[in-house]
């Protein structure tokens, strides 16, 4: 069936409606909103025809990472830095066990050569960061496993890329030096590691010096800056993933101007792509393929989650300070997601003998993945005591948007221990001019600020300053008594005003 532009842009809003209405009641079934939309395009592949492998690839990696750069940014570094070996270990040494075990398996259940058995194991081998995102950030979970397995998910793309990119090469050229393989994977690593770090300083400071006429231009930046960083890390041979994921830690850890509005962009385009990516996904598919390969795929999940997952869990893990309940918890919350189905996308275009029957068996293990592990964590977190009680929700959110030039700015900032106006009242603080405190959050509540009013350590406040007094007001924030800030600021604001 043919479609005109016309007719195609109604579809996808219908897509597009659908994928949201189906976000909004995953919650409610206990499922992962991502099995719904793959669903969603089931359905459609009966009226739709589609199996543009090439396209679907691209769509993928687009949306991968747009959903890693909003995961990274909303990743608190203070967290990730407690579970840093772990996590790596996990993304790197877990994915390869898991790739060994499930690949032994493949080959005997679906028949494979050993490369091909191979194959599939590198391509489900590592978690789904846009699955992981979804489900474990909306359960209130431990912290620090709800931050290992984000860091995992976020930072194991790589090396199931670059395990599936090197069996695939091995398959088509046997002659293949594994030694060069080996290089080119801390290279990849290694430079991928490098730019994320070299691009993300950058952008920091590229987003906090440039001053765009509207608010809403830095949101695209952004973006734009996590799309540079991938192509211009991938043209350079190496991971260009893990340098979007690294790069937005440190965008999202950083004193960033128009956080909000970069947040709140990023976090609604991020389920867009991701509504996109999983019903293309599933269009791809052709459910009565699936009928034929269901004992496989059956066997082939179970193994996963229940062998696979956990041996390379619990050798990646074996000298952390994590218990027996939190390590099972761990191995259970190992999603697959999209990552597997694009990267089942490879051997197609390569070519691969059995191409078709993995991509298959491939959904198939991401389907059951989803359905069983996704609709069960919050139940096995309850039942091994790792939940931390009721749901978090943000108690505050304020945001300030400007329409054309402006100078000013809202910023968010928490008053540190000993900071220089704490304990006082708002008339005894002086503040740079143009500069005004227009909200206090004091545990969970809301103060409207007044003359009176006192400020103390930890308290939230929201600020209106100008950009150009910006860091005089976060050091009055932050620094201690003894620190000449209150004059500095009078100082600096008397010189303004003569200039003026």
């Amino acid at each position: 069936m043919t479609f005109s532009i016309d007719s195609s842009i109604f579809i996808l809003s219908i897509l597009l409606i659908i994928g949201v209405l189906t976000a909004k009641f995953s919650s409610r079934l206990g499922l992962p909103s991502l099995v719904l939309f793959i669903a969603v395009g089931m359905i459609a592949s009966h009226y739709i025809y589609y199996d543009n492998a090439e396209l679907t690839q691209a769509f993928g990696i687009l949306a991968l990472i747009i959903i890693l750069f909003d995961g990274g940014v909303q990743t608190k570094w203070k967290n990730v830095r407690k579970v840093l070996l772990p996590s790596a270990s996990l993304a790197t040494i877990g994915v390869l066990v898991t790739t060994v075990i499930i690949g032994i398996f493949s080959k005997y259940i679906l028949g494979l050569s050993w490369l091909e058995g191979f194959l599939f194991g590198a391509i489900v081998g590592s978690t789904d960061a846009a699955a992981v995102f979804a489900v474990i950030g909306t359960k209130n979970i431990r912290q620090k496993l709800t931050t290992t397995l984000e860091a995992e998910s976020g930072s194991n793309d790589p090396m199931a890329i670059f395990l599936t990119v090197a069996i695939i090469q091995l398959i088509q050229n046997p002659e293949a030096q594994l030694m060069n393989l080996i290089l080119g994977f801390f290279w990849q690593m290694g430079l991928g590691l490098l730019m994320g770090i070299l691009i993300g300083k950058g952008s920091v400071w590229f987003i906090n010096k440039i001053n765009l006429d509207s608010s809403g231009l830095y949101p695209v930046l952004s973006l734009a800056l996590a799309i540079f960083a991938y192509s211009s890390t991938t043209l350079l041979n190496a991971s260009g993933l893990l340098a979007v994921y690294v790069m937005a830690v440190l965008i999202g850890n950083a004193d960033l101007t128009y956080r909000h509005a970069i947040v709140r962009f990023n976090e609604g385009f991020a389920w867009m792509a991701q509504i996109l990516m999983f019903i293309l996904l599933g269009l791809l598919v052709f459910p009565n393929e699936l009928v034929h390969i269901a004992w496989q795929g059956i066997a082939l999940s179970f193994l996963l989650m229940l062998v696979a997952r956990p041996i390379g869990v619990y050798l990646s893990l074996l000298n952390s300070k994590f218990t027996f309940n939190e390590k099972l918890f761990i191995s259970w919350a190992g999603l697959r997601g999209a990552v597997p189905i694009v990267l089942a996308t490879y051997p197609m275009m390569a070519g691969i003998e059995n191409d078709g029957l993995i991509f298959n068996v491939v959904f198939f293990v991401v389907l059951t993945s989803a359905l069983l592990q996704g609709a069960t964590i919050t139940p096995l977190a309850n039942y091994l005591k790792l939940s931390e009680g009721e749901t978090k929700i943000v108690p505050h959110s304020l945001e300030l948007i400007s329409i054309g030039k402006t100078h000013n700015e809202m910023i968010e900032l928490v008053v540190s221990k000993n900071a220089a106006l704490s304990g006082k009242e708002l008339t005894e603080i002086s503040l740079p001019t143009d500069s005004l405190i227009t909200a206090v959050i004091r545990d969970e509540k809301l103060i409207t600020p007044r003359g009176d009013t006192k400020i103390f350590a930890g308290d939230t406040l929201y600020m209106l300053v100008s950009k150009k007094n910006r860091e005089l007001v976060k050091q009055l924030i932050q620094e201690k008594e003894e620190e000449p800030i209150v004059e500095e600021i009078e100082d600096k604001t008397a010189s303004n005003e003569d200039k003026v």
